[in-house]
This record gives C-alpha cells, sequence and structure tokens, in this order.
C-alpha cells in the first residue's frame, strides 16, 4: 500500500471513530448505551443486521470459495435461500417472545419463562460461544487484511480490534449501527468497484467465456446424510434454516437489534429489510468470484503465484498484485470496515449479557446506581470483553487450523439446541425448566455424538436441525413424565400474546415468501446462463 491507499484507509477509520464520540455525547442511560433509546428505525436495524454478516472473509473468502477452493463454487447460494424463511419463523414465533420483556437481554424471557437457571445457562453458552467465535473472526479477517496491508498479523489484529473496541465502547449500540451502515456501504462500493476493476483486465474473450461447472448453484445428487456432503441443497437449505433462526433471533448479539425497536412491527420490518439486502449483498460479491475464474485462466502468471497457496489469499494478493493505488485504499477499507462490523455488535452484547444476566441478580444493589455510574461500568465491560477477544485471537494464531475448526463446530453444536430452548417455551404451557435444561443437554450432547463418531459422513450443517429437535422432543418428554402443576403454569407464551395489533405478520411473511421464490427464480436463470 502507499500513501494515498492508507489515507483512504486511515479517514474511514478516523470518521467512524469521531461518529462513535459524538453519539455517545448524548448517552443518558442503560437503555441509550444498550439499545439506543429503544428508538431505532427498521431500516437501520436491518442495514446493521445485513452488514454483521458479512466479515472480510466474505468479500474474499466467497470468491475464493467460487473460484478456486476445492468442492466450492456457486452452490453457495443455496445457503442464501434460507434467509427468508428464516426471518418468517423469527417474526411469527421467536420475535414476540423475546419482545415480550423489558429487559437489555432476551434471556429475560427464559428467566419469565422456565426460572433463573435457564437464563443463566443460555446466557453462559452465548458468553462463551460468542467471545470464542468472536476472537477466531478477529482472526480470520486479520489473515487476509494483514496481506492486503502489508503488516505483521499480530499488529493487524491489535489495531482492528482495538479500532472496533474504541468506537464500541464510546457509542455503544448506537455507534455500532451506525458504523455497520457506513460499512455496509462501503464493503458494497468496493465489490463494485472490485467487479469494474476485473471486467477492465479481462481479455474480451474472457468476458464471453464464462461457462463452467464450477458455476451451477444447486445440488441435487447428495444429501449430507451418509455423504458427507456439506454444500448440497438438502443440507444447506434446512440445516441453514435452522442456523438463521437460532442466529437472528435466539443468539443476543443479533437480537438485540430487535429489542433497539419501538414496537413489534418495526422489528419485523427490520428483519424483513435484513433479508431483502442479504441476497443482493452475496450476489454481488459472488460475481467477483465469477469473474475469477476467466481471469485465473487467461493470467497464467498470476494462477502460479496463488497455486498452492490457502484459497482465502486469493483475493489478497490479487488486490497486491493488480489494484491501482487509491482503488486499492478503497477495497482494504471495505475489508476492515467488514472486519469491524463483524466484531461491534458482539462486544456490546456481550457486555449488555454480563450486566443483565449475571452481574445484576448476583448484586442486584448496583441496579439502583446513577444513570452516569452505570454507563460507566457498561463501557467498562466492553472494554474487557474487546480485549478478551483481542487476546483470543492472539491465541489462536499460535495454533493450528484445528482450533479454529474446532470453535467454529462447537458454535453449530450449539445453535440448533438454544432455539429449541426458546420454542420449547412456546409449544408447551407446562414446560419447565428441567425439561428446558434437558432438552438442551440431549441436543448439545446429539451433536457432540455426531460430531465425534460421524463427522465424515453427516454434515455439520445438519446439526442444527438435530440439536433443535433433540432439545424439543426431550423437554417435551420430560414435561410429559414431570409436568408443571398447572397453577405454576408460565403464560409468557405465544398463545397468550396479544394478537391484536399483529395484522403485519401475514403481511411480511407473504412478502418473505415472494422473496424467497424470487430467489429461486433467479438462481435458476444464473444457473442456466452459466453452465
Amino acid at each position: 500500500m502507499v500513501l494515498i491507499d492508507w489515507a483512504i484507509v486511515g479517514l474511514y477509520i478516523s470518521a467512524v471513530v469521531l461518529m462513535s464520540y459524538l453519539v455517545g455525547k448524548s448517552q443518558k442511560n442503560h437503555d441509550d448505551y444498550y439499545l439506543g433509546g429503544r428508538v431505532i428505525p427498521a431500516w437501520q436495524a436491518g442495514a446493521s443486521m445485513t452488514a454483521n454478516q458479512v466479515s472480510a472473509i466474505s468479500l474474499v473468502g466467497a470468491p475464493a470459495f467460487i473460484a478456486v477452493k476445492k468442492g466450492g463454487g456457486l452452490v453457495w447460494l443455496q445457503y442464501e435461500m434460507a434467509i427468508p424463511l428464516a426471518m418468517i419463523a423469527i417474526i411469527i414465533f421467536v420475535m414476540p417472545l423475546v419482545r415480550s420483556v423489558k429487559g437489555i437481554t432476551i434471556y429475560e424471557y427464559l428467566e419469565k419463562r422456565f426460572g433463573y437457571h435457564t437464563r443463566l445457562t443460555m446466557s453462559l453458552v452465548f458468553l462463551v460461544s460468542r467471545s470464542l467465535a468472536t476472537g477466531v473472526a478477529l482472526l480470520a479477517t486479520a489473515y487476509v487484511t494483514s496481506v492486503c496491508m502489508g503488516i505483521p498479523l499480530t499488529l493487524t489484529i491489535i489495531i482492528i480490534g482495538t479500532v472496533s473496541l474504541l468506537y464500541t465502547s464510546m457509542g455503544g449500540i448506537k455507534a455500532d449501527i451506525y458504523s455497520d451502515i457506513m460499512q455496509l456501504a462501503v464493503l458494497w462500493i468496493s465489490s463494485f468497484v472490485l467487479i469494474g476493476i476485473l471486467i477492465v483486465l479481462l481479455e474480451p474473450s474472457g468476458l464471453h467465456n464464462l461457462t463452467n461447472e464450477r458455476f451451477r448453484i444447486f445440488d441435487f445428487t447428495a444429501t449430507g446424510l451418509g455423504d458427507g456432503n456439506s454444500f448440497a441443497f438438502l443440507p444447506m437449505l434446512v440445516g441453514g434454516l435452522f442456523l438463521y433462526i437460532s442466529y437472528y433471533g435466539c443468539d443476543q448479539s443479533q437480537a438485540q437489534r430487535l429489542l433497539t425497536a419501538k414496537n413489534d412491527r418495526t422489528a419485523a420490518r427490520s428483519l424483513l429489510i435484513n433479508s431483502l439486502l442479504r441476497f443482493p449483498l452475496v450476489l454481488t460479491y459472488c460475481c467477483a468470484g465469477i469473474l475469477m475464474v476467466p481471469f485465473l485462466a487467461s493470467h497464467a502468471s498470476f494462477a502460479e503465484v496463488v497455486n498452492g497457496l490457502p484459497a482465502d489469499y486469493l483475493m489478497p494478493v490479487f488486490f497486491r498484485d493488480y489494484v491501482p493505488a487509491g482503488m486499492r485504499g478503497l477495497l482494504v477499507a471495505g475489508i476492515f470496515a467488514a472486519s469491524m462490523s463483524s466484531l461491534d455488535s458482539a462486544i456490546n452484547s456481550l457486555s449488555a449479557a454480563t450486566w443483565e444476566d449475571i452481574i445484576i441478580p448476583i448484586r442486584p444493589h448496583l441496579a439502583e446506581k446513577g444513570d452516569r455510574a452505570k454507563i460507566f461500568i457498561a463501557r467498562l465491560m466492553t472494554v474487557c470483553w474487546g480485549v478478551f477477544t483481542i487476546l483470543c485471537a492472539l491465541w489462536f494464531s499460535g495454533g493450528t487450523d484445528t482450533v479454529i475448526e474446532m470453535v467454529n463446530k462447537i458454535g453449530s453444536a450449539f445453535y440448533g439446541p438454544v432455539a429449541g430452548v426458546f420454542i420449547l417455551g412456546f409449544l408447551s404451557r407446562k414446560a419447565g425448566q428441567g425439561g428446558a435444561l434437558t432438552g438442551l443437554a440431549s441436543g448439545v450432547f446429539l451433536n457432540i455424538v455426531l460430531w465425534i463418531f460421524f463427522h465424515d459422513s453427516i454434515s455439520w450443517m445438519w446439526w442444527n436441525c438435530t440439536g433443535f429437535f433433540m432439545t424439543v422432543l426431550t423437554g417435551m418428554a420430560v414435561t410429559f413424565i414431570v409436568p408443571l402443576p398447572h397453577d405454576k403454569a408460565r403464560q409468557e407464551t405465544l398463545r397468550v400474546v396479544d394478537r391484536s395489533d399483529y395484522s403485519f405478520l401475514k403481511k411480511y411473511s407473504l412478502i418473505l415468501m415472494g422473496w424467497f421464490i424470487v430467489i429461486i427464480i433467479i438462481s435458476l436463470c444464473l444457473e442456466h446462463v452459466l453452465t
């Protein structure tokens, strides 16, 4: 990178930090810090959700997966087809549950529905899994950012982590959301710049010869059950459905945005907007992968350089060798933006869960402190979690890829069971804390068994489904054997939620179902043209 590239990256970082400082000056209490005063518009929350799902690995990893990774290709688009279906399930089943309580974490619902030990257990699962996963995400993005910026990996981790920590601790959730919107814009513009550069560099004949077997999108030949194919249609659609239900609806780092809305309609609209934005964004950076296939075929020297390197180094090497100064700075700023957007929400939500689910139940007198004191404590906890994730990334960087893979699989082992506990509270009024915790344990146990003994034959995508159903069925069985007495039955279920103002449910569900069909049609047409 040359001076102008560093200037662009520095200008972007300065703008984010300044914005966070200005936002932080207006905060008066915990609701402002963790929930943006509960007045965040739907378009801001929805755009923030979209940005959070895009990391630096998305911008460089998706094109590499399509162009060079063994077993890869456009089959990755099958994963996106689960998004609209998951949003429908969250809007109808999960969102009214988590918004039925007035706290700052979604796990308060579990205490009112089952008991404090369920809330504590689920919050601890979130704190452990999300903090480790955030450390892994920081490391993964630092790998590619390090190559692009030409600086050591350790320094890259510290820079990305420190900047994210700085603006998140100052500005809270509102700063996260505003910065996510900025990051989404920079990332999308960077993707279009990358596509334009590839088109300019390609020979005219290359643009006319885009057909390739890697551009096949749908894979109906495998099931992921017994064949170990994780990228077949069924495991990606069904497994992805349960994964996204859990991630967007039952994970504090994402569902916290549902709590920032002033009412249920606004929260549901944010989920709708997220779904409408995601597929076009993913399709944009997948187009870079499509163009990279003929580029590799027509540029033998570049293909020789990247041959033997890990797939995710394809795009960073391309940025370094082929992107002109100035534009390279914009692309690196896009990668930097994507890196930070995957960290800021996690740090803020870890702080929120620690305060609300751990500290206050143990030290309730702290809830009586003044607003300024509580905001100071909130920022201090945010700093502590930010430092912890940076240390995790530094620790993982000295290990092997197996450690990273293991941490990610641990997260997948919990996604289905976590969603199962929330849905159990909806399905049965008499399900108690014993059923919820037994169900959670059995779901996680089943997924660990599949991981240890069947990892070569059963796709890890199915764990989201198996863990969910095992949790729900076990919880129902325990309830049948030891039912909760009727006079103690919890009432925080969807059955007793006032549905009089939920006329938007049908409308939004129909829009999302229509969007699902549109995605299928676009994918079929794209596959037909490219293959």
